[in-house]
């Protein structure tokens, strides 16, 4: 199904957010949210973050965004319906120096005060307004 051109301009601001995490760091879908302006739309980043295209000749795809440094507000890597998804995830923050823990009920976790991306705009967008 086509993107309206509204969801294609959003999918396009979530993607370009998401390039801009550092290596070995991680954010929460509802930072994402903020930084491009629409804090109420956390879902809709993961929304994006799932659609992610695999094909390298796609503009956004696996390989230039990297859609593993973004975790949910508690610090957890979302379940997904298929289990090795959220291994996957952990395995690619891994492979990044991130260190993914277990809680008690078998969550992948990653410590947002040692890991944790939360600037109050994008490195892309500072000193726009100077």
């Amino acid at each position: 199904m086509a993107r309206s051109d509204e969801a294609e301009a959003f999918f396009c601001e979530v993607y370009t957010a998401v390039q801009q995490i550092p290596y070995g760091k991680v954010t929460s879908y509802g930072h994402i949210a903020k930084l491009i302006g629409t804090p109420e739309r956390p879902r809709q980043v993961g929304i994006c973050l799932k659609h992610l295209p695999q094909d390298a000749e796609s503009p956004f795809n696996h390989d230039n965004v990297p859609w593993q440094r973004v975790i949910n507000a508690k610090g957890i890597i979302s379940p997904r319906s298929q289990p090795s998804g959220a291994r996957n995830q952990a395995a690619a923050l891994q492979a990044e120096g991130v260190t993914v823990t277990t809680g008690a009920l078998g969550e992948l976790m990653v410590d947002f005060s040692e890991y944790g991306w939360f600037p109050k705009a994008l490195p892309s967008e500072e000193g726009e307004d100077e």
